[in-house]
């Protein structure tokens, strides 16, 4: 083959263009590659001569890739992850590391109590949680990939379906004999609910056959997690998904008294970048983390 017909870009042009297009600035490119700004500029421009059209758009705060530079962004970021991880397996000592942008509820019931597993499994790779409900810009490197709550549509990103929404009520055994006995759902009326304003508390009543009480001005917890500590404190009964309360029904800390599990359609996904998708670290995070929540639904 005539590698000269299809020749490389001057690489440290494109590493410095990769550092910059993450970064969004050339003054950061240049304080994270120890150059100067003038040095970037001058790497950049040369990047931008060879591919004859303009890679960055200035504006007034920093510097953001082009249509054309979003292109090459996504496959510079690849072919250096690739190159990072073949120079650390070369020289046996792995280094890669691994930033999870995650929701609060998915970091407490799914990755803290496993994610020690993967990184057993992987020694090679470090990994990092970053709990923000802020949606981080996966294609300019803000983190490796990212746990959201959506419909599995972002530009750009790939998304593996995690754990659907699905909610079922459920209190401790004591505020159940407190209230009880729970036989119907409509039992469920006369116990104190946690986030009773939620309209998800009228969409399973409704579907259980039962006229929802009216919605009352109640504070909103925001989280399951904090919904579940709030069950556990006896505050009321909570609505969790059931994946993320298998252990809690395990141990016997909260009672599930029905099947009934309703569903609406902004399920949890992994969500990383398209063209990152064989990156070694993602591939490895990707098929561990699929493989843990198959089997998670109660």
């Amino acid at each position: 083959m005539d590698r000269s017909v299809n020749p490389l870009p001057p690489l440290p042009a494109v590493r410095v263009f990769e550092a910059a297009a993450r970064l969004g600035s050339f003054s950061r490119a240049a304080e994270e590659l120890a150059m100067t700004q003038a040095a970037v500029s001058y790497q950049i421009k040369l990047l931008e001569d060879r591919a004859g059209r303009p890679l960055f758009k200035r504006l007034p705060r920093g510097v953001a890739p082009t249509a054309a530079g979003k292109v090459l962004q996504r496959q510079a970021s690849e072919a250096l992850d690739l190159l990072r991880q073949g120079w650390a397996d070369l020289r046996g000592s792995g280094g890669e590391e691994l930033v999870i942008s995650t929701l609060t509820s998915f970091a407490a019931f799914i990755l803290a109590p496993r994610l020690g597993q993967f990184q057993v499994a992987h020694p090679g790779i470090t990994t990092r949680v970053d709990v923000n409900p802020r949606v981080v810009d996966l294609l300019a490197g803000e983190a490796t990939v990212a746990i959201r709550a959506g419909r599995g549509s972002w530009p750009g990103l790939a998304a593996d379906l995690l754990i659907r929404s699905s909610y079922t009520p459920l209190l401790t055994p004591a505020l159940m004999e407190t209230h009880g006995p729970i036989r119907e759902p409509a039992d469920l009326l006369r116990v104190p609910r946690v986030d009773a304003g939620d309209p998800a508390w009228a969409m399973w009543f409704r579907a259980a056959g039962v006229e929802p009480p009216k919605q009352a001005d109640q504070h909103s917890l925001g989280t399951q997690m904090l919904e579940v500590q709030a069950a556990l404190a006896g505050q009321g009964a909570c609505l969790l998904t059931p994946a993320y309360a298998r252990g809690l029904i395990a141990s016997g800390a909260l009672v599930q008294p029905f099947d009934l599990v309703t569903e609406d359609d902004i399920s949890v996904w992994l969500v990383y970048p398209e063209a990152r998708r064989d990156a070694p670290a993602i591939a490895a995070f990707r098929s561990w983390l699929l493989a843990e929540v198959a089997d998670l639904e109660v």
